[in-house]
């Protein structure tokens, strides 16, 4: 007789310790897009690199304009070595010269004081005469009460005047005491004891008599009639 045996079933296996069923969760909600923002700053940015280029670019195409390397006074005659070449981005705002127009400065006298470093233009110099052309100039110390009260200006015509010695004594003796016609040049600052100085465009051949009239401080600066 067959004897049948029966099979038991195998026992359940029980989970790792620690593993459990993992619970479910809803995802998290995304940030909504703000496209207002996104815009402005493509916008900024784009501004920015336009005027990085910008600035680069006129770097690049500077151009060599006239400045002022000496101080000029006012009414004195612009030389060439008063001027110097700077270099400038184009600016339709600014009225320069350029250092090819140069001619069209040099020989010109000063419409107002000209600073070192100043950007020359049209207007700083006018179409006066050249009082030195042809003339000497000589530089006269004059000690208050030598010159008029009034200031004297650059083109004014004077009168060279021969004045007693420093100490008072008397020059030769004369009807009238000599002059000498000249024109203002230049007039100085006076200095902590009012002194002055002037340049006077005056003939070579009365120059070195003014001269030694200075030297001496025999000399006296007077306004020419009809002048002021």
């Amino acid at each position: 007789m067959a004897i049948t045996r029966q099979r038991r079933p195998a026992p359940p296996q029980s989970a790792p310790a620690g593993v459990g069923p993992v619970p479910i969760t809803e995802p998290a909600p995304r940030r909504a897009r703000r496209p207002v923002l996104a815009v402005a700053g493509i916008a900024v940015a784009a501004v920015g690199a336009l005027g990085a280029y910008t600035m680069v670019n006129q770097a690049g195409d500077r151009v060599a304009v006239l400045a002022v390397a000496h101080a000029v006074a006012k009414g004195q005659v612009v030389q060439a070595s008063d001027l110097t070449t700077a270099q400038v981005a184009p600016d339709p705002a600014l009225k320069t010269v350029a250092v090819g127009r140069s001619s069209t400065i040099v020989g010109k006298t000063a419409a107002t004081d000209l600073a070192v470093g100043m950007l020359v233009t049209p207007g700083s110099v006018t179409a006066g005469v050249d009082v030195t052309a042809g003339k000497s100039v000589v530089g006269v110390l004059a000690k208050p009460g030598m010159i008029p009260a009034g200031r004297l200006a650059p083109g004014q015509a004077v009168s060279v005047v021969q004045t007693p010695g420093q100490n008072g004594q008397a020059t030769k003796s004369s009807a009238a005491p000599l002059t000498v016609p000249a024109v203002v040049v230049l007039v100085g600052a006076p200095d902590s004891n009012g002194n002055v100085v002037v340049d006077l465009a005056a003939d070579p051949a009365d120059a070195p008599q003014i001269a030694a009239w200075a030297a001496a401080g025999q000399v006296a600066v007077v306004t020419a009639p009809g002048t002021r």
